[in-house]
């Protein structure tokens, strides 16, 4: 039989692992979007050794695991005496690991748009920051705009994996109150519930904003 009657007074807990998750989904996107901006920028330029280091950097934070990537930053960088804090360490890590991603998905964005656009604008006098700032960002944006709320979720849904460097997440928080309680089934399908809840807001307001950018672009 399922028995809920413990939920109640863990609800403050489970509270705090949400907003840690939160927190660290939103810094992590944020950075990983900053940096991918740059990266794709970098990845599309004309310099060929800015290339080839964007694209090893690429391939090896796509290549590598996350779980591998925390605890390689986290268990192994304070054996060359670089010692951070496990929060700021995974919100890098975990950015970090998402801005690859990103440079790609943005990669794409721009690589679908005609090129005769580009030359038609350098033909009325605009320089490349207003054309990429003008004409091209805002096109890429709305071409891209699914594939960066999917890569919104993946990365709520791996925030989970900062469990193994001590951080008290939803995950961590729902382990323990699991164990202490006895009641894997409930703590853990009401974790599974959040995550839902977590996703499925993000997923509506992605889809909002699509909306609103598909239907300014067609007026």
């Amino acid at each position: 039989m399922l028995d809920f009657s413990t939920l109640l007074p863990a609800l403050p807990v489970l509270w705090e692992g949400v907003q840690m998750t939160v927190l660290l989904s939103i810094s992590a996107l944020t950075l990983g979007l900053i940096i991918g901006t740059i990266m794709c920028t970098a990845r599309l330029s004309n310099s060929t050794p800015l290339r080839i280091l964007t694209k090893l950097y690429v391939s090896f934070f796509r290549g590598v695991p996350l779980l591998v990537q925390l605890m390689l930053s986290y268990y192994c960088l304070p054996l060359i005496g670089i010692n951070t804090p496990a929060l700021p360490t995974a919100i890098v890590c975990v950015g970090l690991c998402s801005s690859a991603y990103i440079t790609e998905i943005l990669r794409g964005g721009f690589q679908s748009l005609s090129p005769g656009q580009k030359e038609s604008a350098i033909m009325v006098g605009l320089n490349r920051l207003q054309i990429v700032a003008f004409i091209e960002l805002p096109q890429v944006i709305r071409l891209t705009i699914p594939a960066l709320i999917n890569e919104a979720i993946i990365l709520v849904k791996a925030s989970s994996l900062i469990s193994v460097i001590g951080i008290v997440e939803l995950t961590r928080v729902t382990q323990n109150l699991a164990a202490s309680n006895f009641q894997p089934f409930e703590f853990y399908l009401t974790a599974a519930l959040v995550y839902f809840i977590l996703n499925s807001t993000i997923s509506v307001l992605g889809l909002w904003v699509e909306r609103r950018i598909n239907s300014r672009s067609i007026v």
